[in-house]
């Protein structure tokens, strides 16, 4: 313990080796370790990951205790969060290893199917959906303060292990931004931490707006296993280039061809030219049977 009760300063170095190695432990024990991965110095990048962060930001509770969390979870501390039902449990490399826990409550079935109704036949696929492609509408209603798909300050309770008495320490804090670089990956693990099924949002679609199309029954939208191995894909289909049309008529053979051009009708001016001839002809051997000693 260093002076006035506070832990002394451990480098960031020796916390990772410290927590690799207890991770190693925990994995070894058959526990699930899923540490906080980024792409680059962003937190989060996608609209989900991007939306998360910036509906925490937004509220005057969080503003003065969230810019700890962002050094931590961009050094990789949080070296495991795992997202379930209406609760998210992780573990913060500090002075020491942390054991946080982040409980959120559940979207109330009115509120989802209200957020179903306000979007039907704006979302064409799962797909599209996870990847935040659709329209402002859509982003402004399922980010809606109060009634989206993003917790308010009283719909979430923080915990820690570490001796913080604040109730956003650096740790939660970290954990937060984390929960945005997860989403950021895995953006259907939003709908699980409210244990509600994506899917409703596609298949309710043209049941409010009377210019959509007909609604895909349920079970026959695409299914979210791997379904951020096709992130960024691009899913037109392409026709093989040696691919040939249906119904095309085969190469005419060269023995085909001639056997056309000698049934080809003759034109009027090559048929008088062969006349003559072959009048010429008859009129020579005429003339040659009435001269004397012909036969």
């Amino acid at each position: 313990m260093g002076y006035w009760g506070f832990r002394p300063y451990v480098p960031v170095a020796e916390r990772r080796r410290k927590a690799a190695n207890a991770m190693a432990k925990l994995a070894g024990k058959g526990h699930p370790v899923s540490p906080v991965v980024r792409d680059g110095r962003a937190i989060a990048t996608t609209f989900w990951g991007k939306a998360w962060c910036e509906n925490l930001e937004r509220y005057s509770d969080y503003e003065n205790r969230l810019p700890r969390g962002r050094t931590y979870v961009r050094n990789g501390s949080v070296v495991d969060l795992q997202i379930a039902p209406g609760e998210i449990k992780a573990m913060v490399s500090g002075s020491s290893l942390y054991k946080v826990v982040v409980k959120i409550a559940p979207v109330s079935k009115p509120r989802w199917k209200a957020i179903c109704t306000d979007c039907a036949g704006a979302i064409d696929s799962l797909v599209e959906l996870l990847q935040g492609r659709f329209s402002k509408g859509v982003m402004e209603r399922v980010c809606r303060e109060q009634t989206g798909l993003f917790p308010s300050p009283h719909e979430i309770q923080l915990s820690c292990s570490c001796p913080d008495w604040a109730e956003m320490c650096k740790h939660v804090a970290a954990v937060l931004y984390g929960i945005g670089a997860r989403l950021d990956r895995q953006p259907e693990l939003l709908f699980r931490l409210h244990d509600i099924d994506e899917k409703e949002l596609i298949a309710g679609a043209g049941k409010a707006l009377p210019l959509a199309g007909k609604a895909p029954a349920a079970n026959k939208v695409l299914g979210g296993e791997d379904l951020s191995a096709l992130f960024g894909l691009d899913m037109a289909q392409t026709t093989a280039p040696d691919a040939k049309p249906a119904g095309a008529a085969p190469a005419k053979t060269k023995r085909a061809k001639a056997a056309a051009r000698k049934k080809a009708p003759v034109p009027a001016r090559k048929a008088k030219q062969r006349a003559a001839a072959s009048a010429s002809k008859r009129g020579k051997r005429s003339a040659a049977a009435g001269k004397p000693g012909s036969k």
